[in-house]
């Protein structure tokens, strides 16, 4: 398995009085630290007066599974999950939050990390090859005649078993499946 490295997450941080004043004041972070971001922080490559400046926002994303505006510390919060998770499972865990089948942690929806574990079947050429395994990991035809299990309909199994199941794309021409439980 080759592992991939997930690019940092980032947020450009803007000032919102700024903002709804006409100006675009703000700077890149990574979000893991969006929520240490200050005014000055935001402010340091913009002129004039800053009376008024309270209050930061997310007003855009980039290599986030969610695009949308957020505060500060939401951001924070994304990237401490992703950055939770081990490093070659982090691609499969966007995969999962962008195909929107995914269980939300408490009230918002940043993913659970348990129910991602649990849901992960794995990086697979095609959903085809994860069913072939599957059906010998469970013994589905071990007790079944070969001159009879010649004759299982795969295509047929395969396809009513995709349907307990989410598969996104990955990286290269492979597949994460997760679990739909």
């Amino acid at each position: 398995m080759t592992t991939m490295t997930v690019p940092a997450m980032k947020v450009w941080i803007g000032c919102l009085y700024c903002y709804n004043s006409g100006r675009l004041v703000g700077e890149w972070f990574d979000a893991i630290v969006a929520d240490e971001v200050t005014l000055t922080d935001v402010h340091r490559s913009a002129s004039g007066s800053r009376d008024g400046c309270e209050e930061l926002w997310c007003l855009d994303v980039d290599d986030m599974p969610v695009h949308r505006e957020m505060s500060p510390s939401e951001a924070a919060e994304w990237g401490r999950v992703v950055e939770d998770v081990d490093e070659h499972l982090r691609q499969a865990l966007l995969a999962w939050v962008r195909s929107g089948n995914y269980v939300a942690e408490g009230t918002g929806d940043l993913p659970s990390v348990s129910d991602f574990v649990e849901r992960y079947a794995g990086r697979w050429d095609g959903f085809a090859e994860y069913a072939h395994q599957l059906a010998e990991d469970i013994g589905l035809l071990a007790d079944v005649p070969e001159e009879v299990a010649r004759y299982f309909n795969w295509r047929s199994w395969t396809r009513d078993l995709a349907f307990d199941f989410t598969v996104e794309d990955a990286p290269g021409s492979s597949v994460f499946v997760f679990r739909n439980l």
